[in-house]
């Protein structure tokens, strides 16, 4: 029986899990510490680790292998975390194979940006193992993890699939939280969704039920008022539009046969969300349509995608499970 492990550092929670031969016995989740330092967030994940191996009754050194998910932008060759877009400018940099490595005492440590990740995960748990998918999150950022031909497309420096900083928006409008304009993820994303209709209410101001200039105004408030306010319904319009173009990219970049959709945003509210995508992507894609269809891991697919990597070499391929 071989131990291993998966982590996923999200900008809002830190998720570990252990298994034995694929079977998770242990668990933890905890919040995403806001600082002060990268190192604050290092030792949140090692604690996680650790309490997932108390969880599950065996020791951080008897880890064969361990797969990391997380935010970015990566830098592989120093295996951290560089200026995530999501946590606060004193997080510089987020230090996690090296130490990650000395817990478990294995160098057989992989890190993979989140959505990445979620790719290795639904490639591993599909029935069909398909070599060519997507899987999008769309969630307090957007990101997408592509499967090309069996191979995971990571890119050097592992932020390959950093699909919500693509430009949708030549006007530039709003600027993403990475500091730069028009990116889809500066529209359409959890955190910007409600800065969206902020600007589409200035722009056009208009009777609206929406708490829109109340200071804790989220997406979840638009989504709620769907069908019941007419703000709400076309600023759900316009991101499904920005979506279903930000998708249609994606698809004619790298043809895959099915797209997995995840993240809270849609997880959420897959009716308001993923159906207008389904809607609008035959008037924008001229080559194969794939199958676009809501994650099949839930809230797990990073974590587990994480764990299938470290089954897998890093791949989710499961003939190179060991």
């Amino acid at each position: 029986m071989v131990n291993y492990a998966g982590v996923d550092l999200g900008a809002t929670n830190v998720r570990a899990v252990v298994a034995v031969d694929g079977t998770i016995i242990g668990s933890h989740k905890r919040g995403t510490p806001r600082g002060p330092t990268g190192i604050a967030v290092t030792e949140a994940v090692l604690e996680s680790l650790r309490a997932a191996c108390d969880d599950g009754g065996i020791e951080p050194s008897s880890i064969a292998a361990a797969g990391i998910g997380s935010i970015g932008p990566l830098d592989l060759a120093e295996g951290a975390v560089m200026d995530p877009a999501n946590l606060p400018d004193t997080i510089d940099r987020i230090p996690l194979t090296g130490p990650i490595s000395k817990l478990i005492d294995s160098s057989d440590v992989y890190l993979h940006n989140d959505t990445i990740a979620g790719v290795i995960g639904e490639r591993f748990h599909s029935d069909r193992n398909p070599d060519d998918m997507v899987y999008l999150t769309i969630s307090s950022g957007i990101g997408a993890g592509v499967t090309v031909d069996g191979h995971v497309l990571s890119g050097w420096d592992g932020n390959a699939g950093e699909v919500g900083h693509m430009m949708v928006d030549p006007q530039g409008r709003l600027t993403c939280g990475c500091g730069k304009d028009g990116h889809w993820e500066a529209y359409c994303s959890g955190n910007n969704i409600p800065r969206y209709a902020e600007m589409i209410y200035e722009d056009d101001p208009v009777d609206t039920a929406m708490p829109i200039e109340d200071p804790d105004f989220s997406a979840a408030d638009v989504f709620e008022y769907a069908g019941e306010d007419a703000l709400a319904d076309h600023v759900i319009d316009q991101t499904a539009h920005w979506n279903a173009m930000g998708l249609a990219n994606i698809i004619h970049s790298y043809a895959p046969i099915v797209v997995y959709v995840g993240g809270a945003v849609a997880l959420n509210n897959e009716e308001l969300v993923l159906d207008p995508i389904r809607e609008k992507l035959p008037e924008m894609v001229f080559t194969n349509l794939p199958d676009v269809q809501l994650t099949t891991l839930g809230d797990d697919v990073v974590v587990k995608g994480a764990l299938a990597s470290a089954m897998t070499e890093g791949t989710g391929d499961r003939t190179r499970m060991s």
